[in-house]
């Protein structure tokens, strides 16, 4: 380690001997008052400058070649999952702040071929397409660039010279193309604590006891630990699938409390992800607040966040064999500058 890293980390010790620990039970949450609890546990949790001045991947830095090669050894009969929503115009967007569902436009088509118009020699024809679409539609990663705190991106970075109109010219989502893959680790919280359903309820905020007893629950292979990748099930998209959207996108769901962001801090994970469409708790557990949780832990955490993942099939997979560890691979689109990218994650186990 570098002086200057060694600094670095000696005063985000201090920082941590010095702040008053931070709150994990929700109901000592003052609702009047999210600026200050912000302000506090974004001082609590804060990495700027633990992998130095120029770093554009945050708490991904947790992921090194040991912890791959790892991951790579849980791969032990091969079985498959994709843990992505389909992208179609059926998806869960209802226009918030422009988002819509993906539009997919066929350019050739087989009828086209059969009617001979496409121009091609000695009779092949074929079919080609173009998709529009939000890079945030569906199933995708929240890159560095897409939360601000205070006018601060990651890094403690001005957000108008990180993000600008020609887009993330730093922390772009194209340099985590090469590193999001490691051991995975599902949480399958909905069916720990309600085994009937498997489903938690809108609006119910998991706590870090819920997180700590549902691991201690599924045993040693849902242990977390530096540098893996923590998949949160509630059950939330399961009930979308059943009962249609009814306000997946934007609405009322069970997520993780703000007060989880200690645990998220220490234990040292690389990345997050939830089959929701916020990942943490909605409503918000404050009065007058939008996603608190997301401009602690992005812009000051550097943690990278996946949201709207289908977690069903792997989930059924986990409590069958009773391993909750596999390798994850799920590399985000490498798209020049953007602040977050469509990802069709592979679990393999």
């Amino acid at each position: 380690m570098s002086s200057a890293n060694v600094r670095v980390e000696e005063a985000r010790q201090r920082r941590l001997e010095t702040h008053p620990p931070l709150t994990e039970n929700p109901a000592d949450l003052d609702r009047t008052d999210p600026a200050r609890h912000i302000a506090e546990t974004a001082e609590a949790v804060r990495n700027w400058g633990r992998w130095g001045e120029d770093d554009r991947l945050g708490t991904l830095n947790f992921i090194g070649d040991a912890e791959r090669a790892h991951a790579a050894t849980l791969v032990r009969r091969g079985a498959s999952f994709s843990l992505s929503q389909p992208f179609d115009m059926n998806g869960p967007q209802q226009g918030w702040r422009r988002r819509t569902n993906p539009v997919h436009t066929m350019l050739d088509t087989g009828t086209d071929a059969a009617a001979g118009t496409q121009g091609f020699p000695h009779g092949i024809g074929g079919a080609d397409d173009v998709i529009a679409m939000p890079l945030q539609c569906s199933t995708q990663w929240d890159g560095l660039g897409h939360i601000f705190d205070r006018g601060l991106a990651w890094n403690g970075r001005h957000a108008g010279q990180v993000v600008t109109s020609d887009g993330d010219l730093i922390t772009g989502i194209e340099h985590a193309a090469s590193v999001i893959s490691g051991r995975g680790v599902l949480l399958d919280v909905g069916r720990h604590l309600r085994p009937e359903t498997g489903e938690l309820d809108d609006g119910y905020a998991i706590t870090v006891a819920d997180l700590e007893s549902c691991i201690a629950a599924q045993g040693a292979t849902s242990a977390v630990g530096r540098g893996d990748l923590v998949l949160v099930r509630t059950g939330r998209y399961a009930r979308a699938l059943r009962e249609g959207w009814n306000g997946y996108a934007g609405g009322p769901s069970a997520g993780l409390s703000f007060t989880t962001a200690g645990w998220l801090h220490r234990t040292e994970i690389a990345a997050i992800a939830t089959d929701t469409w916020g990942f943490e708790v909605r409503p918000n557990e404050f009065d007058d607040a939008f996603q608190p949780l997301h401009q602690v832990v992005i812009p000051n955490m550097g943690l990278t966040i996946g949201e709207m993942w289908d977690l069903e099939e792997l989930a059924a997979h986990c409590a069958a064999d009773g391993v909750y560890e596999f390798l994850l691979v799920a590399p985000p689109l490498p798209i020049t500058g953007a602040v977050g990218s469509p990802v069709n994650p592979i679990a393999l186990k």
